[in-house]
Parts: C-alpha cells; structure tokens; sequence
C-alpha cells in the first residue's frame, strides 16, 4: 500500500482536506505532509481532478525548471441546497462548497401545515433560484427543521409545534425531487453549527440559543456538535421555568420556559398591557424603537432564560454563549437580563472566562450551519472516498 507508517492522511479526501484551508500546494508539499510517494500522491489528485473538486495550474516558485504546479481547492465545484425552517418562514439559500451565500430568500410559511406542503415550497424555492437545477452540480441539500429530529435517518421526532411531521421521511421526499443526498437536523443544532464554524472557530465550548416563536439551544462540545442519544438534545424551550406552574405550553405541559418566555408569550404579555404585539419580530422592533414596556418584558424573559442557562452553564462549563432569533434582535435589553441571571446563578469558576453575546450570523447561521452539515458529510472521507473509487 501507499500508505506512509502511521499516516492516517492517504485517501483522496484527506488530501482534500488539506487543500480546503485555502493554502495551494505543489505534489512536492502534498507528500511532505502526508508521507505519501509522488505516485501515490499523482494517483489521489487525478481522482480528484476529475472529480472536479480540485483546480491545477502553474503558478508555484520556480528553482530554476519548469514551475512546479499548485493544486487548490475548487469550491465552485458543486452548489449546496440550504433551508432553516422555522414555525412561521424558511430561509433558503444555495452555497458553494466554502460555504459562500449565492443566493438566499425568506419565505412565509406554516409548519403545521405539514410536510407535503412545506417541502414542496422549499423545493420550488430552490429551482426558482437556479432554474437549471442538475443534480450532477449539486453536492446536496441541508435542511433544519423547529423540532427534534433524529439525524441518521432524517425524520422529526415527535416534535411538539409540527403536527403531521412524526416520522415523516423528509430526505427521501426531498430526494425524489432533486436526486442527491439530504441530511436533515434540528434548526438550532444547524444555528450552532454556522456560528462555530464561520464566527467562532476557536471556540471549543459553546451554547447557541435561540429565541423566536419558540426557544431552543445547540450545544458544541470540544469542537463538535452534541446531539444526543436521540437527537433531542438542546430543547431548551421545555424546560421548567421557575414561578411558571400554572402557564400553559403548547406543547401540553404547563411551566415550559417557552411559554414565558418563547415570542407568542412576550406579544401577549405586552397585549395585556396595552401594547400592540403579535408576533416575536413585533416584539423585537418596539424594543429597538425604545418602547418602555417591550424593553421592560424582553429583560424579563432574558432574566427568565438565564436562569435555566445557568443550570445548563454549571453543568455543561461553556466558554461562550451566544444568543440568536427575532427575539434577540432586540439587542443588549434582552442580554443584560440573561447575563444576570446566569453570572447571580452559576458558579464564578464557571463564569469568570464565559462571553454572552448576541450571534454574529444573525438570520444567515441557520442555512450557514445547513451547508457545513452537508458539506462535512459529502467530503467525508466515507463518503468521497467511497465515491471516487
């Protein structure tokens, strides 16, 4: 075999995985780095050459010869389909490989009306943005759905604002239409993902929230998304508020920290208060318009969040929270109020190091995270290798 003693970088993909920092190399550099043989290192480039997925010209330093040829990595090469469906609209965006926007559309939506309706939308959304849509230029489609979902299979699991969605096959409906892979998760474990891998790499620890019509969290762990035994992991929004016996959830339970807290809950407390609200975004924009009374209910609801996150910071130690949704466009009102709760809960060796701030991504790290879900799973070693062979 090529194989170099304990290298574990042989394949076409681990190759490619070089190449994806940006940095064009030369053969030459390939095999100093990988501990492959020129040939074997020839070998993996054709195959990836003629996949595509890598560009050559000859641009390296001359020693005197001919120029040696430097590889890159090929973005350009595929599109990925992106959707972050929430309860009320779906972003939807095509990326290339980097992960680049080329196209993004917001699109109204109801996710009780059901599968058989949503993901036909998603889909003509999706060719209306590249009407010569061939799964031949596609690497896939990500979607992120508002409830819990189990990954392996793609399919919602019993998720409680979704009638019509439990068990539903949503990548073998999508992919009947658009013939490539389909990965589905939870639309806050996609959130997590496009904050982390295009904001905050270099944070190793860290728990996305977010805060809409309902609320829920990602959680990265050492670098890698947590999911959990059965994908359920993160659903914030169902936990026990304190001083919420009575509240009723939609869910069926009562004390969810969603119905308090959750964008329906804050437009009604701010309705019974004389102030016209309907929907979570009405709520951020009159706090951003200086309403006294929205500001005073958003710090509530931040106090009221913080208290279950100080619970989730003492036993989960992150070094960064971030927090994203309509909700939290509302800005440093809403901050102010989780920050003091989870720094008065949580123990100061958890929180002497610990960031709370709003998401940088902002309404684009759903889709974000949908196009890293696909991308890392497409490039895998598993799967490309397998492919190009």
């Amino acid at each position: 075999m090529d194989r170099a003693p304990g290298s574990a970088t042989a394949s076409p993909a681990a190759i490619l995985g070089l190449l994806r920092d940006g940095r064009p190399r030369t053969r030459a550099d390939i095999a100093a780095e990988t501990g492959l043989a020129r040939s074997a290192v020839r070998t993996r480039l054709d195959a990836l050459l003629g996949a595509g997925l890598v560009t050559e010209g000859a641009n390296g330093q001359s020693t005197g010869g001919r120029p040696a040829d430097l590889f890159a990595f090929n973005a350009g090469a595929r599109s990925v389909l992106a959707a972050d469906v929430g309860a009320t609209r779906a972003r939807v965006a095509v990326t290339d490989l980097d992960g680049r926007l080329s196209a993004v559309e917001e699109v109204p939506l109801d996710i009780a009306d059901g599968p058989t309706a949503v993901l036909p939308l998603l889909v003509k959304t999706w060719r209306g943005m590249l009407p010569d849509l061939d799964p031949a230029t596609l690497a896939g489609v990500g979607i992120g759905l508002p409830g819990p979902v189990e990954h392996s299979t793609g399919k919602p699991n019993n998720p409680p604002i979704m009638p019509g969605w439990d068990g539903f096959d949503v990548p073998a409906a999508v992919g009947a239409e658009l013939g490539v892979p389909v990965l589905v998760d939870n639309e806050v474990n996609l959130m997590a993902l496009g904050e982390h891998t295009r904001c905050f790499p270099d944070a190793r620890h860290v728990i996305v929230v977010k805060m809409a019509t309902g609320i829920g969290a990602g959680f990265i762990s050492n670098g890698v998304l947590h999911r959990g035994a059965a994908g359920a992991a993160g659903d914030l929004g169902h936990v026990h508020a304190p001083g919420a016996d009575d509240v009723l959830c939609r869910c069926g339970n009562t004390g969810c920290l969603e119905a308090v807290a959750g964008g329906p809950a804050l437009a009604s407390t701010l309705r019974s208060r004389g102030v016209e609200a309907r929907t979570a975004a009405d709520v951020a924009r009159l706090v951003r318009e200086g309403n006294a009374e929205a500001g005073r209910v958003v710090r509530q609801a931040g106090r009221e969040v913080g208290e279950v996150l100080a619970a989730c910071v003492s036993m989960f130690n992150p070094s960064l929270i971030v927090v994203g949704g309509l909700v939290a466009q509302s800005g440093e009102m809403l901050l102010a109020g989780v920050r003091e709760s989870v720094y008065r809960r949580s123990l100061p060796l958890a929180t002497q190091d610990l960031r709370i701030v709003t998401s940088k991504a902002g309404t684009e790290a759903g889709v974000l995270g949908a196009a890293v879900m696909v991308v890392e799973h497409v490039l895998s070693a598993e799967v490309l290798d397998r492919r190009l062979a």
